[in-house]
């Protein structure tokens, strides 16, 4: 790969929250010629936050630049792209659209680690990849997929952890049946990263088996990098190598964990009736993904249950927008107060 298709952002690793792309992340970061920033969220949000309705259109970046540089200085989870001032601010007084501002504090982050190329590890880019490829047609997207009922085992722990609702939980329906959000939730995501199969360039978007990559780490990345176009590092299977930490209570991502199979069984771990509704309300996607079900069809009751959380999901959600709507309220009102 040689020209314009060696400029950052160089790769995007996206996937429903809890499917493995920290995992994913930290392999990848541990490549030579690649550093992959972890959570930052801002490229969508700055454009949304700024002008709303500005992620649909293509001149907004260039004329709203100095309100989006502002507002990226200014967002919390910006610090963990992990820049100085200096850096930031060179960034900020080369760009002549907001698009190459991004680029250039990507840019920044690669040459911070030494490296060429560098990337963003964001699981909820997954709803944007459209948008991205729009700003920068030479990324690639790898979206990491794991089976729903284990993500759902996962949310579950760590959606009211601390003592701040994330994700799923933030919406009215979680309080009810967190089991029926977890599962529209996941649905949701995962099928709006896939419909970028069809919208992507070919060559532009790899899909990932979460399962696959705990198994045979190895094979996995092997393809990973084939799909970048890099070479392949043993470096990506010691990523955690000085870095693993023991202390009792630890997640398997605070304790820098290898990949490690079983960590969630949905088949032990899950109530049957919970895989019951999971099953009743994401099923299809299941079946679609190659997972296997454990129940061919659901109970009256289970699927009166379901019929009514999607009825929620569906009057709750505005389908020309990637977010619940009181998830993107919430986000403006946050985005105000931050700027």
């Amino acid at each position: 790969m040689r020209g314009p298709a060696r400029q950052n952002p160089f790769l995007f690793v996206v996937g429903c929250p809890r499917s493995g792309t920290t995992l994913l992340q930290r392999m990848l970061d541990a490549h030579p010629q690649l550093a992959v920033a972890n959570d930052t969220h801002f490229i969508p949000r700055a454009l949304e936050a700024v002008q709303p309705g500005s992620l649909e259109d293509d001149d907004a970046e260039a004329s709203l630049l100095p309100e989006l540089v502002a507002w990226v200085r200014s967002y919390y989870r910006f610090a963990r792209l992990g820049l100085d001032e200096a850096s930031f601010a060179q960034a900020a007084a080369s760009a002549r659209s907001y698009r190459e501002f991004v680029s250039l504090l990507y840019g920044q982050l690669a040459r911070k680690h030494g490296k060429e190329l560098s990337g963003e590890k964001t699981p909820d880019y997954v709803r944007h990849l459209p948008l991205l490829h729009r700003l920068f047609p030479w990324a690639r997207s790898v979206h990491i997929i794991r089976d729903g009922r284990d993500v759902a085992l996962s949310i579950a722990e760590w959606a009211c952890r601390g003592g701040r609702l994330k994700g799923p939980a933030k919406l009215a329906l979680w309080r009810e049946e967190p089991v029926a959000t977890c599962a529209l939730w996941w649905s949701w995501q995962v099928k709006l990263g896939r419909r970028s199969r069809f919208v992507l360039p070919t060559g532009m978007y790899h899909e990932v088996r979460y399962e696959a990559l705990v198994d045979g780490p190895e094979t996995i990345l092997r393809s990973v990098v084939a799909f970048l176009d890099l070479p392949f590092s043993d470096r990506m299977l010691s990523f955690n190598d000085g870095k693993v930490r023991h202390e009792g209570g630890l997640s398997a991502k605070k304790a820098w964990l290898p990949p490690t199979p079983g960590l969630r069984d949905w088949r032990t771990q899950m109530k049957p009736k919970d895989v019951e509704l999971f099953e009743a309300l994401a099923g299809d996607l299941l079946s679609e993904l190659d997972y296997p079900r454990a129940f061919e069809t659901a109970s009256s009751r289970t699927r009166e249950v379901a019929e009514r959380c999607r009825r929620w999901w569906e009057e709750n959600f505005k389908t020309d927008r990637s977010l619940p709507v009181g998830i993107t309220n919430g986000m403006k009102r946050r985005a105000v107060g931050a700027g």
